[in-house]
């Protein structure tokens, strides 16, 4: 199905906990003469007000900052406050739908206990090495700073977990947004918790493919992938730290029952549930702490072997300690930690993106157009939809804004009756040469290097 270019159909998931069932989409027809600065949310909100009061989602903040209108937007993860319609194609419907792997609450809110009782598993909370009575001085230039960089800037909105296809097949597997705050801490020289929280992390690194969903969908530009990678690299160099984990219960059934030749290990964990059994776990089983987990560390929550509960045969883990030998895997998993690291702490490549033919570009006027292109790092590539501001005086004469707000990174839109550009989310203004003349953002729009080829504009993006 297509939609007008100001008249879109708007397909929306629900599920109303009172009836049941699988759910449906319902299709709504929505005027929307402004894609440029209209987000999904105030499609959302506008649906709500205008259609449909029953229409139930999660919101909060509006400015790209809390992680609470995470969703799934014509196939892909985001948030619905950063998401402007113009990002989507014109000619396609928008649909929205919940997260996956998530337990579905209503319409578009899902149950995200799940999601924190896993981040709560890979010890997520900073615990002092020693104890101190001035603060500890880091160098903005230092090694560990820089490797941590932006993965301290993780919202937990879930994006990165629904878009990941093996939470669908572990289900002990932290996921990315939880693996990525073990990076953090592990990077950490001031923490205190190294070995129990790298034996934590590691058990359910092994369950990453490197599929780079992750980082694709991520709103913050944070690469779970190069966090579980570094973690994989950083459990080569202390591999006489490491205490491996006791095995799962279930796993251990699994196997007991696959030599009786009865069913599987997932109805005796069903069976066990059902029947009351404690947990302290993600998983929803209770098994032992590592042996090197400290005093100072949650002595009953771990997490599942990389093969999760319905596993039923050895972890890969316990495969390559026992098997190919800890020699064996220092040097293999020297060569593979360094081929998938290494590439992801490059920097991004600048190119030029095409904009619109120069004459096609009012004078003397500011103008929004629409800018897709693919970014490419290492292996990994995504495709980019966004807008930029282009101020043309007159031949020549070209100044090219970028449309992210340099305090949060909210889209800016031109407003002509005020000439001035505006971010609606905090009140941030700027004057026709970016400065700020208004609101809290730090410094001005960014300038983007331009250029006119073949008498086509052109921007130089990264």
């Amino acid at each position: 199905m297509t939609s007008q270019p100001t008249s879109r159909t708007v397909r929306v998931f629900r599920y109303d906990p009172a009836e049941g069932g699988e759910g449906h989409f319902d299709a709504y027809t929505l005027d929307i003469p402004a894609p440029e600065t209209t987000t999904i949310l105030d499609v959302l909100l506008r649906l709500q007000r205008e259609q449909d009061p029953s229409l139930s989602f999660r919101f909060a903040c509006r400015v790209n900052m809390c992680g609470s209108c995470g969703m799934v937007i014509n196939g892909r993860e985001a948030l619905a406050c950063k998401t402007n319609v113009s990002h989507l194609p014109p000619a396609q419907d928008i649909t929205i739908r919940p997260l996956n792997h998530f337990p579905v609450i209503k319409d578009l809110v899902v149950d995200m206990d799940p999601f924190f009782a896993k981040y709560e598993d890979a010890l997520p909370f900073f615990e002092p090495a020693d104890a101190r009575d001035e603060p500890h001085a880091i160098r903005p230039d230092d090694k560990a700073r820089i490797d941590i960089g932006m993965a301290t800037d993780c919202i937990a909105c879930g994006c990165c977990v629904s878009s990941c296809t093996m939470v669908n097949h572990h289900a002990g597997y932290a996921g990315p947004a939880a693996l990525n705050r073990a990076f953090t801490l592990l990077a950490d020289q001031r923490d205190g918790l190294f070995e129990a929280r790298l034996t934590r992390a590691l058990d359910s690194c092994y369950a990453c493919r490197t599929e780079f969903n992750c980082t694709e969908v991520c709103p913050k530009q944070i690469s779970g992938t190069r966090a579980i990678k570094y973690i994989q690299r950083l459990a080569l160099k202390h591999l006489k730290s490491l205490r491996p984990l006791p095995s799962h219960p279930a796993e251990d059934r699994a196997v007991e029952r696959a030599k009786n030749g009865t069913k599987g290990a997932v109805e005796d964990a069903r069976t066990s549930a059902a029947a009351g059994a404690a947990t302290a776990c993600a998983c929803g089983a209770r098994h032992a702490a590592p042996a090197a987990t400290p005093a100072t560390a949650p002595a009953a929550a771990t997490t599942c072997p990389p093969g999760g509960p319905e596993a039923a045969c050895p972890s890969r883990r316990s495969f390559l300690t026992a098997a190919v030998g800890a020699g064996a895997v220092a040097v293999l998993g020297g060569i593979l930690g360094t081929a998938a690291v290494a590439p992801t702490l490059a920097r991004t490549p600048a190119q030029w993106v095409p904009v619109a033919p120069i004459k096609d570009i009012p004078e003397g006027d500011i103008s929004t157009l629409p800018l897709g292109y693919t970014r490419r790092q290492a292996f990994h590539s995504e495709q980019v939809q966004t807008t930029v501001l282009v101020r043309h005086d007159a031949p020549g004469q070209v100044i090219c804004f970028g449309n992210a707000c340099p305090h949060l990174g909210c889209a800016v839109s031109w407003d002509p009756l005020s000439s001035r550009f505006k971010c609606a989310c905090h009140g941030g203004a700027f004057d026709r040469d970016g400065n700020v003349i208004a609101g809290p953002p730090p410094r001005g729009l960014t300038r983007l290097p331009w250029k006119v080829e073949d008498g086509i504009l052109k921007v130089e993006v990264v």
